[in-house]
């Protein structure tokens, strides 16, 4: 990556590798609510940006930066070694604070001075105009910037009402400071002396400003919630060093991607562009995070059910019962000026939403929150069954109506994703192929959940329509001649003809026969849609095919993922195998061994996996994935609800144990471990600890 972040909680902060907001109105920036705190902090050396040296963000929440200086001459005489100064940038965010150290020491055999230069400024942008997405005449104005000798502030009154500010402050007294936030420090070091600088930014927004404590308390207690963290989630332990590696990573991106919003913990979508609640992406990241931690499953619902649809509202994309696609907090969305506060449109994150609830209390054998949740759950199933389905075809199909809204509305949502063989895009109304899964999931769990809470009619109707669902699927959406399902139906019911990833997500749900699903598994892992470190999103086969876009031949982690899911829970464990291979064979590559949003479709022949550009990294179903690999091994389906545990184990080559403890499931929890000993092919698995109350089942 060519940039760091770190982040926690509401407040993030991008820089370039060297540690600086250049102030040149590119996108790095500190970032709270969809606004941008900081839009300059710079450092210099007597008036120089330093020679990078090294830079790190492995651990999320705090970042390294080390740095030196130039040499220095005038005139033949020496004013500044190369390399005698050391320059360490300490960094970390907590409680809506950012903190830095500028860390500095003399390495020379004399005695050095030099000027530090700390180059600040703030110019409040909405997340949308950073990103150039939304341009806006309607803005509000930077009111005030002020310095002292250990500060600088600015003000905006923003468009929305709300009075935003930044506060610099810093423990040494400044040589000169100006109103446009440049304060420069006369530094003087003796030989191997050290010196330092502490900063502190603060952002307000409404009025509300956090209090700075200590950085050395501040950061003891911003590393205890990670210690709490890594203590309450399951441990994993392999002879692979990039499997380990790769968990690892996925567990700690996890916990930095996770918000309090008000109602739990919750993942939002990802850094830099995406740490807000979104529908789609946080519903599934907290579906991939069951075996993890199920806690956050709850919290994600929690606040799905908050900003559930209660009116028609076309601006928004919003109906009764639908639930969110995505929330902003920005002065644009706020002062009405984009549909975000939130926005509605997306056609899976309703059936999600049920989805999730109905697989957590399969995992936890906890059925409260469906009975809290319930008439969120009605709502929802009424949407599914009128709005989502306006035409009575059976099946559920999206259209945009928000002028400023999404086209295309399913998790492949560029504008190119849907097309027909012929390259034209498809119109909608459209039906994705992996909704109806989603559809068919989502009531059939719900159903067995509901049959434990004697709600017996309803369980019954859903299981009428489900059936109804699985029973003309093949007839609606199989392509003979290709042996796979088209991706979708337009608006005339023609059949979307490109070959996709998108029919692996019905592995999962139930709804595709047994010798269908074999069919699509193996087709899958077939060269033109497996290219050795993934599967991708489309055919090399297929009109639309390129490797180097967004959804048209790109490899996804998480639809990998969700792919991975069904493969296991339908014993295809070759298939799923060859997909866990490509995957840790990917993540080899890529920095901290971070699965990355996504990358491009081309083949391994190539020697490596091509990173996608703007692909966003740390990002939380990518993070997720590390989670469902491990899942997957284990061949883990449980039905809490009726204490059983069947496991259906696989190791893919280059693994020959996998050690997992402590994974949270039903009453308590399990640990267990998988080995390969003397038939290459077997694996053995040992329960090592029970403590779930449900009884094991372990399938060839």
């Amino acid at each position: 990556m060519n940039y760091r972040v770190i982040k926690h909680n509401d407040l993030f902060l991008m820089t370039d590798i060297r540690g600086d907001v250049p102030g040149n109105d590119a996108q790095d920036g500190l970032y709270m609510k969809d606004t941008r705190f900081l839009s300059r902090m710079e450092l210099t050396l007597n008036g120089k940006r330093p020679l990078l040296l090294s830079s790190a963000a492995d651990e999320n929440y705090v970042a390294r930066i080390r740095l030196t200086n130039e040499h220095e001459e005038t005139n033949g005489e020496v004013k500044l070694w190369r390399e005698s100064v050391e320059l360490i940038r300490e960094r970390f965010i907590y409680e809506d604070v950012l903190y830095e150290n500028v860390i500095m020491t003399n390495f020379s055999t004399k005695a050095l001075h030099f000027e530090i230069g700390l180059l600040f400024d703030a110019d409040f942008k909405d997340m949308f105009l950073v990103r150039g997405f939304q341009p806006s005449d309607r803005l509000g104005t930077v009111t005030e910037r002020d310095a002292t000798t250990t500060s600088w502030h600015a003000v905006y009154e923003g468009a929305d009402g709300v009075r935003r500010s930044t506060v610099v402050s810093w423990d040494t007294e400044a040589d000169s400071v100006s109103e446009q936030g440049e304060a420069f420090f006369r530094i003087g070091l003796q030989p191997k002396e050290m010196k330092r600088i502490a900063i502190t930014v603060m952002p307000s927004t409404g009025g509300h400003r956090s209090v700075p404590t200590p950085s050395e308390i501040a950061l003891a207690e911003l590393q205890s919630t990670y210690e709490q963290w890594n203590e309450s989630v399951m441990k994993v332990e392999s002879d692979s060093k990039v499997l380990n590696r790769l968990f690892d990573r996925g567990v700690q991106d996890l916990r930095v991607l996770l918000t309090d919003f008000g109602s739990g913990l919750f993942p939002v979508a990802g850094l830099p562009w995406y740490a807000v609640p979104f529908g789609r992406d946080s519903l599934i990241a907290a579906l991939q995070m069951l075996p993890l931690n199920p806690d956050i499953a709850r919290g994600t619902l929690e606040i799905m059910a908050d900003y559930q649809g209660t009116e028609v509202n076309p601006w928004k994309d919003e109906q009764q019962g639908k639930i969110m696609h995505e929330l902003r907090n920005g002065e644009l969305a706020r002062s009405g000026q984009v549909p975000f506060a939130p926005y509605y449109g997306s056609i899976d994150s309703t059936p999600l939403f049920i989805l999730l609830a109905a697989e957590y209390a399969h995992w936890t054998g906890d059925t409260s929150v469906i009975e809290r949740l319930m008439p969120n759950i009605e709502s929802a199933l009424e949407w599914i069954d009128s709005y989502g389905d306006r035409d009575k075809d059976g099946w559920v199909e999206y259209y945009q109506e928000s002028s400023k809204g999404i086209a295309n509305q399913g998790w492949k949502d560029s504008a190119d994703s849907v097309v027909h063989a012929d390259g034209e895009f498809a119109k909608a109304p459209i039906a994705l192929i992996e909704v109806q899964g989603y559809v068919y999931q989502a009531k059939t769990k719900l159903a067995s959940v509901l049959e434990r809470l004697g709600r017996d009619d309803t369980a019954r109707r859903l299981r009428e329509e489900a059936e109804r669902m699985k029973a003309t699927l093949d007839a609606a959406f199989w392509m003979p001649e290709e042996r796979f399902y088209a991706i979708a139906l337009d608006a005339d019911k023609n059949q979307v003809r490109s070959v996709t990833s998108n029919p692996g997500h019905l592995l999962m749900s139930g709804i595709v026969s047994e010798d269908k699903a074999r069919i699509v598994s193996q087709r899958l892992v077939a060269p033109d849609m497996f290219g050795g470190y993934g599967i991708r999103t489309m055919s090399t086969g297929s009109t639309g095919y390129n490797p180097m876009s967004y959804h048209d031949g790109s490899v996804w982690p998480h639809d990998n993922s969700m792919i991975l899911i069904g493969m296991s829970r339908l014993g295809l464990k070759e298939d799923a195998s060859v997909v866990v291979s490509g995957l840790l064979k990917a993540a080899e590559h890529f920095e901290y061994t971070r699965l990355p949003e996504l990358f491009c479709g081309y083949d391994d022949s190539i020697g490596y996996p091509v990173s996608y550009p703007v692909a966003c990294s740390p990002q939380a179903w990518a993070a997720g994935t590390s989670i469902v690999l491990v899942q997957a091994m284990l061949g883990l389906e449980p039905d809490a609800l009726n204490g059983k545990l069947k496991f259906a184990p696989f190791l893919p080559e280059g693994v020959d144990r996998l050690t997992v403890k402590d994974l949270p499931v039903a009453e308590g929890r399990i640990s267990v471990e998988l080995s390969r000993k003397d038939d290459k092919a077997a694996v053995q698995l040992e329960i090592l600890e029970n403590s779930s109350g449900c009884s094991i089942e372990i399938a060839d």
